[in-house]
């Protein structure tokens, strides 16, 4: 059974609808990432899972139960964590954890490994305005999950982060994962292919995309070959497009080209050969696939 089902969600201000009849699943244990451009609704479509936003239409059905209050069910870290600047980074755990109604024996041995596990155990006596950008991430993710949490709503964690931030946040959402079931927005589409199991595209309002990662990025594949050689090849590479019925498309510019065809075996082996046959001095050839941002951008398009 799912976890999170939301059926022909939406959401309105005024004559507009910012959601359109949204429809997805996450199983537990699985990590979905809702991707889309600035604006689309990914933080409109969190807010209501959260119940920040109240819903003009549609289900929300948490753990087998609809439209019911699954707050305390849920961990949120929002795009920008606001936490009181004079507590210390231990004291915004014990106050988060003290809203969840958590025993303090539980809570105390809690904090201390979630102050570990984000790494900012030796951060947890200063004051949480002291912090740099990234240590105000991590202790805003080691808040959502205090309660140990069914499922955590995280809305761009990483978007404000340096490359190694960046890294360390992964590798920390990587161990979050573990122990819970993960639904978070991006545009940073790299991490997605990291970390995530279910990809949900989202422009202008409606869901374009639902689907597992792997089935997703296999079902666009469109293999596209990169050559590269010691000199120009513009006219034999434009000679392929009549000689081998496998080609669909050419882009060539001096010694490179980059060709799609439709069957990559046989195109495999008749580029080959007509690469011996015609002499030419091969540096690089290589099989290259479709990516998840050339998906993102066609789907958003």
């Amino acid at each position: 059974m799912a976890l999170l089902t939301v059926e022909e969600l939406c959401k309105g201000f005024g004559k507009e609808l910012a959601v359109k009849e949204v429809n997805f699943t996450l199983e537990e244990g699985e990590c979905g990432a809702l991707l889309g451009p600035n604006g689309a609704g990914k933080s409109t479509t969190l807010k209501m899972l959260t119940g920040i936003l109240k819903p003009s239409k549609g289900n929300i059905i948490f753990d087998g139960k609809q439209n019911s209050d699954f707050r305390k069910l849920i961990g949120y870290l929002p795009q920008e964590p606001k936490m009181h600047n004079w507590m210390t980074g231990r004291e915004a755990l014990r106050f988060m954890g003290q809203l969840s109604h958590m025993p303090k024996e539980d809570l105390d041995q809690r904090i201390d490994e979630l102050l570990f596990l984000v790494g900012i155990e030796n951060a947890a006596n200063r004051q949480v305005g002291t912090y740099s950008g990234g240590m105000k991430q991590r202790l805003g993710i080691a808040q959502a999950i205090i309660h140990r949490p069914k499922l955590v709503i995280m809305d761009e964690p990483v978007s404000a982060l340096d490359p190694i931030g960046r890294r360390e946040m992964l590798d920390l959402l990587k161990n979050v994962k573990k122990e819970t079931t993960i639904l978070f927005s991006t545009h940073i589409l790299h991490d997605v292919q990291e970390l995530s199991d279910k990809v949900f595209i989202i422009s202008k309002g409606q869901l374009v995309v639902n689907n597992k990662l792997n089935e997703l990025i296999e079902a666009h594949q469109q293999p596209i070959f990169i050559i590269e050689a010691e000199k120009n090849i513009d006219q034999w590479t434009e000679s392929l497009k009549d000689e081998l019925e496998t080609v669909e498309e050419i882009e060539a510019l001096g010694n490179k080209a980059r060709i799609k065809v439709n069957d990559i075996a046989r195109a495999r082996n008749s580029l080959l050969l007509k690469i011996e046959k015609d002499k030419i001095p091969l540096q690089r050839f290589e099989i290259m696939q479709t990516t998840l941002e050339q998906i993102f951008l066609k789907m958003v398009k």
